[in-house]
């Protein structure tokens, strides 16, 4: 699809990966529209010529409400890509107790569940594009977390393991209307939560990824979706952008 007439919605785009993602395609001359429950969304969305709307990617009503004003504004929606999510750090069973089950919910909730409805309410939108070989493009963030996840990490990869098993459904669900679902697995990254976590703990991240030897950029993720976004023939699947990490 031609990004120069793309019109997209980020969700979580308020910082990080987000961010760097709406930068990315406003760059590249495509109308871009910020979700997000942070409110410093909105100067970072006017800093970039973007709009912005505080959006509850769990709700229904929140999200079908924020789309359709967004697809009124840009004039059409062609693209979402959802990098909202949070990541949450308990044991199964623990010092005291076993993991809480709000807290498992609450993952699954926001990174799981909130990336689908982002997923099938654009797909409404898009379906009624009338592109001759492509109506949209869905692309949803995992991480490696999904294949080789940490200790304390069941509630966060069972939702990125969610997330990566969607791809191929959603893009045989939606072969039909035109549209492609795919996904991203980013390995380590720097983002703002980690920068905050000090430089000998980003050293000691670093040290694991094979080549280079460095966090993920986020315009490096950033790069990739654009990339996903122009290439017709990446669907149904989940890349890995990790620099070779195994997480051990």
């Amino acid at each position: 699809m031609d990004i120069t007439k793309a019109k997209v919605i980020v969700t979580g785009g308020s910082s990080g990966l987000g961010a760097a993602t709406a930068a990315e395609f406003r760059a590249r001359g495509a109308d871009v529209t910020i979700f997000d429950l942070n409110p410093k969304g909105a100067a970072v969305a006017e800093a970039m010529g973007a709009s912005f709307a505080a959006v509850d990617v769990t709700d229904e009503t929140s999200v079908a409400s924020a789309l359709k004003a967004a697809s009124d504004t840009m004039g059409g929606l062609t693209g979402a890509v959802s990098c909202a999510g949070i990541a949450t750090a308990e044991r199964t069973l623990g010092r005291f107790g076993p993991h809480a089950l709000s807290s498992f919910r609450k993952t699954i909730s926001i990174n799981l569940t909130g990336s689908f409805n982002i997923a099938r309410l654009s797909a409404e939108i898009m379906a009624k594009n009338d592109g001759d070989d492509e109506n949209g493009v869905i692309i949803n963030t995992a991480s490696v977390a999904a294949f080789d996840g940490q200790k304390g990490q069941t509630a966060y990869a069972a939702s990125k393991g969610g997330v990566a098993a969607l791809s191929l459904p959603l893009a045989r669900d939606l072969a039909t209307m035109k549209i492609r679902a795919m996904a991203i697995a980013p390995g380590i990254f720097r983002t703002p939560m980690l920068e905050s976590l000090g430089r000998e703990v980003m050293d000691g991240l670093a040290a694991d990824v094979v080549h280079p030897k460095r966090l993920g950029l986020p315009q490096e993720f950033a790069r990739l979706a654009a990339f996903i976004y122009e290439s017709p023939y990446l669907n149904g699947t989940t890349i890995r952008l990790d620099g070779a990490l195994r997480m051990p």
